[in-house]
């Protein structure tokens, strides 16, 4: 008999088939110095006296200025044999500068200390004061309750595809309300960067403590440091599994590492080559923090929120591939299988690992988004118990352990007073190890820090919401991270759905 589970995943294929047609290396290593020396060059500029860098402020307008054909290099490595000392010391020097540029005062400077010669080079002994006078006009940010939290879906790379007439009537319609396009998210980026805003960890809202029982306990951070005029932000993507139904729909298809261990996406075009490029969230935020170190404080990147059911990261690691015969695969997925003959799951697994650490070891956390996208506040418990051993069995071992959940559908288990003791689905995920919890809230800030756990709201910046703010200005849904009426991409087709004109 079919569990819950798998009926509800079975009849979600089965509305998607009526909607739409069936539509037919890897090692970790540092950045190569070009790219460092490359991205800290204005860092330089700024620590000798001159503009932008650390200043409070971008100065460059615009869109995030990415190419679509690159494959997310931004330079080449030079051979270990060919590179003579003096660019040894240019690339530690640039590495301290991008450190200090991220707000990293004392490890830049530990870095510079640790330099062969310090103790007699002036240079560097010029660097690191240089460091502790800009260490000396941060100021702690101390307001956490005013730390918004903004979140995205895939981003749709192709927009006459997402939009066009191949796709059925009522996907177009989801792509259109939930999605973000690539043009809509290098504006909006850009923008908060010209209001000053910083990536922040959302571990980095708490100090974690014990009591005298040695229990966890979370008190508000008082050391997250910046200069005057920036102010912290998180950021988080949904769903970052790259789903089967979105295959041929315009969107990325697979999360890799290209040759100097960064993170890039790989996408399928019309004649079955793959590119790599630029294409989805997280390539688009590690050239935007190249360009722009400061848009990052100590390096954090973002938070992906993953399901297991379709695999991570675009690898089909769900031990159910492992057979085309399983009874528990849907459609979707043995057709993936019989288009994919060579298929080899340990493999893929294996490279889901690698690419998993990669993005660790490059700022970015991971989040339980629940194994089968399930409704966490109404679900039965044994079906809630159930989906929480499957990720525990399937997904951690490939991303490791995560502490974040964030609610499928924005549903929490609790309305927006403090959780109770006696709220059996709060204590069932704090006994999995679960401390923060997200849920999905338009307001500019929501967030709780209570000593037991940590809650933030996050604002869905996609269609629906923009397209809402255009038609009901009053709303001010965005006013405070980017003008609407210059980010809607013209490519949309509107009225976005759900939008009550």
């Amino acid at each position: 008999m079919e569990t819950m589970d798998e009926q509800e995943r079975r009849a979600e294929w089965r509305r998607r088939k009526l909607r739409r047609e069936r539509r037919k290396k890897i090692s970790i290593i540092a950045f190569s110095v070009i790219v460092i020396v490359g991205a800290a060059a204005a860092i330089i500029v700024s620590l000798n006296g001159g503009k932008g860098g650390m200043s409070g402020s971008g100065n460059k307008k615009g869109n995030v200025q990415v190419s679509e054909n690159t494959n997310g290099n931004v330079g080449e490595s030079q051979p270990e044999e060919t590179t003579p000392p003096a660019d040894a010391r240019t690339s530690a020097i640039a590495l301290a500068n991008r450190t200090a540029a991220m707000y990293d005062y004392d490890k830049a400077i530990e870095m510079v200390k640790a330099m062969e010669g310090y103790d007699s080079d002036s240079e560097l002994q010029q660097l690191v004061a240089g460091y502790e006078t800009k260490k000396g006009e941060l100021v702690p940010w101390t307001d956490m309750a005013s730390v918004t939290h903004i979140f995205f879906h895939s981003l749709i790379k192709d927009t006459s595809k997402a939009f066009g007439d191949k796709v059925a009537a009522n996907e177009k319609d989801g792509y259109n309300e939930y999605m973000t396009t690539i043009d809509e998210f290098n504006k909006i980026m850009q923008s908060m960067y010209d209001k000053g805003y910083v990536i922040i960890s959302l571990h980095d809202l708490v100090k974690e403590t014990t009591d005298e029982n040695g229990n966890k306990v979370f008190v508000q951070n008082d050391a997250l440091m910046l200069p005057p005029g920036k102010r912290p932000f998180i950021l988080s993507q949904d769903d970052v599994c790259f789903y089967h139904y979105m295959d041929g729909d315009g969107f990325a298809t697979k999360l890799v590492l290209d040759e100097n261990g960064r993170p890039t996406v790989e996408y399928k075009e019309d004649d079955g080559t793959i590119t790599t490029g630029n294409y989805e969230m997280v390539p688009l935020i590690e050239a935007f923090v190249d360009e722009h170190p400061d848009f990052s404080y100590h390096g954090r990147k973002g938070i992906l929120a993953l399901t297991g059911y379709d695999g991570v990261l675009g690898y089909r690691t769900d031990p159910e591939y492992k057979d085309i015969n399983s009874p528990h695969l849907v459609e979707d997925q043995v057709q993936f299988l019989k288009d994919n003959p060579n298929f080899n799951w340990d493999e893929e697994v294996a490279q889901a690992k690698i690419v998993a650490q990669g993005l660790k070891d490059n700022g970015w956390e991971f989040a339980s988004h629940t194994w089968g996208h399930i409704h966490c506040g109404s679900s039965p418990m044994d079906r809630l118990q159930a989906d929480t051993q499957k990720w525990e069995e399937r997904v951690v071992p490939i991303i490791g352990a995560t502490d974040i959940l964030i609610f499928p559908h924005g549903e929490d288990f609790g309305d927006w007073h403090q959780y109770s003791s006696d709220n059996e689905r709060f204590n069932f995920f704090k006994q999995h190890g679960f401390n923060y919890f997200c849920n999905v809230d338009g307001a500019k800030y929501f967030v709780q820090i209570f000593g037991n756990y940590v809650r933030t709201g996050r604002r869905n910046v996609d269609g629906y919401r923009m397209y809402d703010a255009i038609v009901h200005p009053e709303s001010e849904w965005f006013t405070d991270l980017f003008d609407v009426n210059d980010v809607f991409d013209k490519a949309r087709p509107v009225p976005v759905p759900g939008v009550v004109i």
